[in-house]
């Protein structure tokens, strides 16, 4: 059973910079297209970015391009989500996530429905 676990999260100031990481295990890595959205209570889950299974195919949401970067390491089943130059907005739960089903291109923002497997997230959270 492919299973995801996120770290990294935290509290960070305004400016400031974070770097998620997700780790699956019980897969293989490699053909899983992978990506990643955020909850806060009071929104849907929206999401942030994604990354196709060779890592050539990616996607961000408008809210996070120029400051998000996502990238994945396939020898240790690892996806990343560099944050930088963070905003109070930003503040929520991010989740990673994984789909085998396609891995890009991608012209438009992909729907969670897309993915088959989640992780339990990760609290983000800039104070102002």
């Amino acid at each position: 059973q492919v299973q995801l676990v996120e770290s990294g999260g935290g509290l960070v100031q305004a400016g400031g910079s974070l770097r998620l990481s997700c780790v699956m295990s019980g897969g293989a890595f490699r053909e899983y297209a992978m990506a990643w959205f955020r909850q806060t209570p009071e929104k849907t889950r929206e999401f942030v970015a994604v990354l196709g299974w060779f890592g050539a195919n990616t996607y961000y949401s408008d809210a996070v391009k120029g400051r998000f970067i996502i990238s994945r390491d396939n020898d240790k089943n690892t996806v990343y989500l560099q944050l930088n130059t963070l905003k109070p907005e930003d503040t929520a739960v991010y989740y990673c996530a994984a789909d085998r089903d396609y891995g890009g291109p991608y012209f438009d923002s992909p729907g969670d429905y897309q993915f088959d497997y989640w992780g339990q997230g990760t609290q983000v959270t800039v104070s102002s």
